[in-house]
């Protein structure tokens, strides 16, 4: 998953966790001070051992009368242009978690697609602790380990993972609450919120990419700093002397001025219950090494991000009945003000979506969005205020970012980031999916209406991904393609069972099918009513994640046996075909014939579409080329089904096996998809009209095509699964000789007729040797091994059949292009010449090695 331009800023932090219409009036109440002790003001891990210098003061000598105080979980005290931190006791080891965010971006600074305000750069879990010598300590937590028997193991992983202290703060005063009776630690906060550390701003990464130095202490300041029942809000001011840039085009040297917003939320004294990661629903998953749930080694345990939602408590028996109940506490997201108006209603309904999906675990108005309240104190920085913040930016995409706790998988909050310029993305792939079947994609400026409901189709995919689900990219494979020109089924149920799939708008759909916008949006279908029930049915009778567990892994496999629309297929399997970005239905050649026939519709178009009075053709242009990029998705759709394995996560209560190699057939049918729609030149990409107004290339454009296709046809990691394949299944498989017979028949089939070779052909033929130069080297590219998944061993393919099958064919290809070359003349006989060389050379370096 995964931006914006902005004038010259400056910097602000908060820290937060409520509602400003909650915030309390501004008292300072006195009690009396403890004795005097012994420290001093001291920030920094390498400053705790120095020697303290003088004690505690009485508290009305610290907290003076000129004191402005902000109530809040903890009190904020600013005096004199200084900021005091006064903590409870009660306080002292709780977990809090720091969000930081920029508030206003410096000029010129980016990295990709981070930079802008309203980016978060840092998050951490903190806990203020009382030291020795009247100090309190700031420590790093960290939750990667952990162990339940505390008479044991416990205790070893706690010796063996000390949590390290970031900084060290004299305490300046004690005071205890002359009401409460309770007792506080006024501690010095100003000099290290006014330096440079990763707790409170940048984290060493996110600073790293945007090549920033160290912080400029005279040009750097608080702002101000506010304080709320559950956070406590920062703002600062930061300037940083840019490093040399690590990208053409960023600023290189200088200072830059951020404003940076930092929320410190306490988190709950007792986790959420965790509900533990899944493979076969998909939800993003923290996760820590169990040192006890194995009782012969160690375990990896995943609990799934989600918010907390349960019923009020009157409302607990109702729910336990199946009534719909509304959650204690709503998800609520809010509009970011500087949102264009007429775009505010479709943000709003997208997010509103939502509410049939939760319904299925059983709540009402669970999720809701509004616009932002007109309040000077309400800030859309605070981590207590779920936002989607819009940025003025020409970055063309959207992203659903969320922060949770690392105990549970609680989600805190989220801020969606909403991209100005992901219109004109939206625009590009509705034009070209759905131009041929709508004639309202048939202009470069859709009316608003149809924008609007783009946005909306945008809105609740990234907030799908807020709630802690993932992309499905296996859910269009669900889906007979015939279904997709059914105008009766598929308005009725989607083209894709899965708003969270990449699955745009149905372009298999033919004109003469009369399919309306039912039928080529994508909508919150029935998968994600499914993940949603699954994730968020509150289940009190299961005390603890691991006695819920035997349940929902029943209820995984009643229900996705029961509906195959339910299956999920990850984003990050890179060998089974049925898990793609962008494709649709379950048969990937079927649907890119259809897709390549809505293709051919749009080129003789593309001058009329986009025409505009006054303009140049750099639309025609750009349209051109979003074209010949959907066609190489769907040629890249099918070329996942060569050598391609099915992986589908399975418990021991279920039949069948994991994985199951790409049936003979049908990867039979997809080479025989690749010679007929691309090995024979798409002469439909040819236009002369728009290669003389628009100045296009079609040359190098199916140059590409062909050479990227070959190339991950002819490699060593599509051969090795061929060859492992067949070692399994024997002559039941697709094998690398045939892959090679199949192509050698579609790409050199001038060679028997002796016919001649023109441009297009010459380029896929020399692409073609290049390509079998490479696989005789058996490069292998670089594989991340996903857990779960069946991946290919990273073996040496020299010592496979890879290059006696790679050499033995260019040694047949060789003496096939001596034999027809004395019947060709011009360049064709140059073309078989050259190629007869290439060969020799490439056989002649293998011998020579």
């Amino acid at each position: 998953m995964k931006r914006l331009c902005l004038t010259a800023a400056i910097a602000a932090i908060s820290f937060s966790v409520t509602s400003a219409q909650n915030r309390p009036g501004k008292t300072v109440p006195r009690g009396t001070a403890q004795p005097p002790a012994v420290a001093a003001p001291t920030v920094g891990a390498n400053a705790v051992n120095r020697p303290p210098a003088s004690g505690p003061k009485p508290y009305n000598q610290v907290i003076t009368e000129k004191a402005k105080t902000d109530n809040g979980f903890f009190k904020v005290h600013n005096v004199d242009d200084r900021y005091y931190f006064e903590i409870p006791d009660s306080l002292l080891g709780r977990d809090i978690l720091v969000v930081n965010r920029i508030s206003k971006a410096a000029a010129g600074v980016r990295a990709g697609m981070s930079g802008y305000a309203g980016d978060e750069i840092g998050d951490n879990v903190i806990r203020f602790e009382k030291g020795p010598s009247n100090r309190i300590f700031l420590k790093n937590i960290s939750f990667g380990e952990r162990a339940s028997d505390t008479t044991g193991m416990y205790r070893s992983v706690l010796n063996s993972s000390l949590q390290p202290i970031l900084a060290s703060f004299d305490i300046k005063a004690y005071h205890t609450d002359s009401i409460t009776k309770s007792s506080a630690s006024v501690i010095d906060m100003q000099d290290y919120l006014n330096g440079d550390n990763d707790v409170f701003f940048f984290d060493a990464q996110t600073k790293r990419s945007f090549s920033l130095g160290a912080a400029v202490p005279d040009r750097s300041y608080i702002s101000n700093i506010r304080a709320f029942p559950a956070n406590i809000e920062v703002r600062t001011v930061k300037t940083y002397m840019k490093m040399p840039a690590p990208v053409p085009g960023a600023v290189s040297g200088g200072p830059v001025t951020f404003e940076l917003n930092s929320s410190i939320v306490l988190l709950p004294r007792n986790p959420m219950k965790p509900r533990f990661y899944d493979p076969r629903v998909g939800y993003f998953a923290t996760g820590y090494v169990d040192f006890d749930a194995n009782p012969q080694g160690v375990k990896r345990i995943s609990m799934i991000t989600r918010w907390k939602l349960e019923p009020k408590p009157q409302d607990v028996e109702r729910y336990l009945k199946g009534e719909l109940v509304e959650p204690a506490k709503q998800i609520v997201f809010y509009i970011d003000p500087a949102t264009p108006k007429k775009w505010i209603p479709y943000l709003i309904q997208g997010v509103n979506d939502w509410q049939a999906a939760f319904e299925k675990a059983g709540f009402k108005n669970a999720i809701i969005a509004k616009e932002a309240p007109k309040d000077p104190n309400w800030s859309i920085d605070d981590a207590t205020h779920n936002a989607i913040v819009y940025k003025p930016s020409d970055i063309p995409n959207a992203s659903g970012p969320h922060v949770h706790d690392p105990r549970s998988g609680e989600i805190i909050e989220t801020h969606v980031n909403w991209y100005h310029n992901v219109m004109s993305l939206v625009r590009n792939w509705y034009m070209i999916q759905a131009a041929a079947i709508d004639p309202k994609a048939r202009k470069m400026t859709f009316d608003d209406k149809l924008m609007g409901e783009l946005i909306r189709f945008v809105s609740s995919h990234e907030i799908g991904h807020t709630l802690g689900l993932r992309h499905n990219f296996g859910s269009s494979s669900t889906v007979p393609v015939e279904n997709l020109r059914n105008k009766q089924w598929v308005e009725a149920n989607g083209h894709t069972p899965s708003i969270m799939d990449y699955a745009r708008f149905n372009y298999v759909a033919q004109p003469e099918d009369n399919i309306s916008e039912k039928g080529i949006f994508p909508r919150i279908n029935d998968y994600d009513k499914w993940a949603i029930e699954w994730g968020y049915k509150w289940m009190p009778e299961y005390k603890t994640a691991e006695a819920e567990s035997p349940f929902l892994n029943r209820w995984i496999i009643d229900r996705t046996s029961a509906n195959k629309r339910l299956w999920f297929g990850t984003e990050t399997d890179p060998n089974d075909p049925r898990s793609q970005s962008e494709d649709l239905g379950d048969n990937a050649m079927l649907a890119g014939t259809y897709g390549i026939k809505n293709l051919k519709r749009i080129i003789p178009n593309i001058l009329t579409w986009t025409r505009t009075p006054g303009s140049d053709y750099d639309d025609a242009r750009m349209i051109y080329n979003e074209v010949t990029t959907q066609f190489g998705r769907y040629i890249g759709h099918v070329l996942k089904n060569v050598g391609g394995i099915y992986s589908t996560p399975k418990t021991v209560e279920e039949q069948g096996p994991q994985f199951v190699i790409t049936p003979y057939s049908r990867q039979k049918d997809a080479v025989s998809f690749l010679s007929r729609e691309l090995f024979k030149t798409p002469k439909w990409l040819i236009s002369s009209e728009l290669i003389g107004k628009a100045g296009i290339d079609p040359l190098n454009t199916i140059k590409s095509l062909q050479a990227i296709a070959l190339g991950r046809l002819l490699n060593a990691s599509t051969f090795l699964k061929l060859l492992s394949a067949e070692a399994t299944n024997g002559a039941k498989t697709y094998r690398a000789t045939e892959l090679i017979a199949d192509l050698n028949a579609s790409i050199w089939t001038e060679l028997p007729s002796h016919a001649p070779i023109d441009i297009y052909r010459r380029n896929l033929q020399k692409s073609f040797v290049e390509s079998m130069s490479q696989l005789m080297k058996g490069a292998l590219p670089l594989q991340f091994p996903v857990p779960g998944q069946l991946t290919v061993r990273q073996m040496d393919p020299i010592g496979s059949d890879i290059p006696s099958i790679a050499r033995g064919y260019l040694t047949q290809l060789r003496a096939d292009i001596k034999k027809a070359t004395p019947s060709t003349t011009g360049i064709t006989r140059y073309h078989l010449q050259d190629m007869s060389y290439r060969i020799g050379k490439i056989l002649e370096g293998e011998q020579n090695k």
